[in-house]
């Protein structure tokens, strides 16, 4: 199959196969004429980065990701190890934003939101403090 066709199987932009194949997490054959050949193989493992990417794993971790995809002695406590890190990660980043929008919450609050010209939100940005 050509890219296109892979792209429209896999639901990953022409560009993205393109990039994945530059820094090799996948190898398609090329056509005498220079053309790239997906493989069902291929298609399988842009499905795999595509789904890996949509659960926040990055380029590298999905390289991790896929060799023990392929190897197929591996352990399952390695893959574990991979899905609790990612959930720690993504915890750590719904702390953060949620005190981001505690913090923009309490400076909306203040706010007056009317025509004067004191406002706590950009003396906030500005590294003010409001009297």
């Amino acid at each position: 199959m050509n890219i296109g066709e892979a792209s429209q199987a896999s639901q990953l932009p022409t560009k993205t196969i393109r990039y994945y194949e530059e820094i090799k997490l996948i190898k398609p054959i090329r056509a005498e004429n220079g053309y790239r050949t997906y493989s069902e193989t291929d298609l399988h493992r842009l499905r795999f980065l595509q789904r890996s990417r949509s659960l926040g794993f990055s380029i590298e971790e999905c390289r991790l990701l896929l060799s023990l995809y392929e190897d197929e002695d591996r352990a399952s406590a390695d893959v574990k190890r991979l899905a609790l890190d990612k959930i720690g990660e993504i915890d750590r980043k719904l702390a953060e934003l949620e005190s981001l929008k505690a913090t923009l919450s309490a400076l909306a609050t203040d706010c007056h939101g009317d025509d004067r010209p004191a406002c706590p939100i950009i003396d906030d940005l500005a590294g003010r403090t409001s009297d």
